[in-house]
């Protein structure tokens, strides 16, 4: 086992995570609505930060099965991995240039930002096997998270001091103490993936390096797509599994919609910056010991209800949202939020593992991760609709409830022990396997 490989895998995760805390979440949210769209109505830029989000996620998700089908063809994942790494790192250095009205180019970075950051990801998750031995591969993914979460959330606590305290630094205001955020968000993301390109090596390709040509590539692509059809017709031969996927993808938009839309949500009812950011904060850190101690909870009261139990707080959350009126309120909420976040996310996939046939579970996971981009397309879409058409952020965030609820009432309907019976006796098709 090689440790420098392992660890120098696991710190990519901290390097993007900058990404996800600072730019998709908490600071560019904020720095948007009150610089980038200075001169929009307030409902107009939350729902164009919705519009936006929804076409990043519409993209990633056109993208994850051509990207899936060439990490498993190629030898070439490191490269890939630092091209879209390079995407993510330029789009987030350039918004150190965005200002007052620049609300299209802030749009423009975030989205190639979020290609750079969510494509990477294909190739980064592809890397596991290479470092990690078959039976440490759990324990060192989840270490990956970890690592996410902690490298994530400490560039986004000194990004908060930048702003809060930003004459310690020498800057003149927050507006160019905020543009600098994002400065650091690149430097952090290359500084910290040093290891991977130094440290990890990948396994060699049957197929060989000199394979992968652009007619390789736009093979791999059309096999992806193919192997997607194929791998959605396989998955509706299981009712259960397939229900609960409906399930999923609903309540799934809900819980996505929330992470991305929160701040500026937050901004647009009056909330002042710096707790928006601070409450995010908050979340990151609360969701790691959260997220393990529900893994508790469903041994104690069952996996299904403990995941009934997350998505009723989420419907609260929301309708807590609407009524929100002060920072105490968010920073409640945000609580809420990290309480639930990562119990939500694991417990949905420990009971779609659990209703996999014996030998899909590559193929049915890599639909899972893919399918679960495309459904989070409708949210913020949504968000912004709603709130365009009515002039009411507080409506935008209402609206969200539709998604809870119908996931809800889908999970009613699913059969889990029924769902692992069909897994056993069904017998599995021998098309070829999609991977995500």
């Amino acid at each position: 086992m090689n440790k420098k490989a392992i660890r120098g895998w696991m710190m990519y995760d901290w390097a993007n995570s900058a990404f996800a805390t600072t730019i998709m979440a908490a600071v560019l949210p904020v720095f948007f609505y009150d610089v980038a769209a200075v001169d929009l109505k307030e409902s107009d830029a939350t729902a164009y930060w919705g519009y936006a989000n929804a076409a990043a996620v519409f993209l990633v998700a056109l993208l994850s099965p051509i990207l899936g089908a060439i990490a498993d063809h190629s030898q070439s994942k490191l490269k890939f991995l630092r091209y879209f790494m390079g995407l993510g790192v330029i789009s987030s250095g350039l918004l150190v240039w965005v200002g007052e009205g620049d609300y299209i180019l802030a749009l423009l970075l975030m989205i190639g930002g979020t290609i750079g950051f969510s494509g990477g990801n294909v190739f980064y998750d592809a890397l596991l096997p290479s470092v990690a031995p078959k039976d440490k591969i759990d324990r060192i993914s989840n270490m990956g998270y970890a690592f996410g979460y902690i490298g994530g959330g400490l560039l986004l606590a000194i990004n908060l001091l930048m702003i809060m305290k930003y004459e310690w630094f020498g800057f003149p205001d927050k507006t160019t103490a905020t543009q600098l955020c994002f400065l650091t968000v690149a430097i952090w993301w290359v500084l910290f993936s040093v290891p991977i390109f130094r440290h990890v090596k990948e396994y060699p390709s049957s197929r060989g390096e000199a394979s992968h040509t652009s007619k390789g590539t736009t093979g791999a692509t059309k096999e992806g797509l193919r192997r997607l059809r194929v791998t959605f017709r396989e998955i509706r031969r299981y009712k259960q599994l397939f229900l609960f996927l409906l399930a999923f993808w609903l309540y799934n938009d809900g819980i996505s919609t929330i992470i991305k839309m929160a701040t500026i949500y937050g901004k647009d009812i009056g909330i002042g910056s710096e707790d928006l950011i601070a409450a995010l904060l908050i979340t990151q850190f609360v969701g790691i010991p959260c997220s393990m101690a529900y893994g508790k909870i469903a041994e104690k009261i069952g996996t299904r209800r403990a995941l009934f139990s997350t998505l009723w707080i989420y419907v609260i959350i929301v309708g807590v949202g609407y009524f929100m009126t002060s920072a105490l309120h968010f920073y409640i909420l945000a609580v809420a939020v990290g309480l639930v976040q990562g119990g939500s996310q694991g417990l949905s996939r420990s009971i779609f593992s659990s209703m996999i046939p014996k030998g899909k579970e590559a193929e049915f996971f890599g639909f899972y991760g893919v399918s679960s981009k495309f459904s989070a397309v409708f949210g913020p879409l949504l968000f912004g609709l709603v709130g365009q058409w009515t002039g009411s952020s507080r409506l935008g965030i209402l609206s969200l409830i539709v998604f809870f609820i119908a996931g809800i009432f889908l999970l009613w309907k699913v059969n889990i022990e029924e769902g692992r019976r069909q897994a056993q006796t069904i017998t599995p098709s021998s098309a070829p396997p999609f991977s995500g």
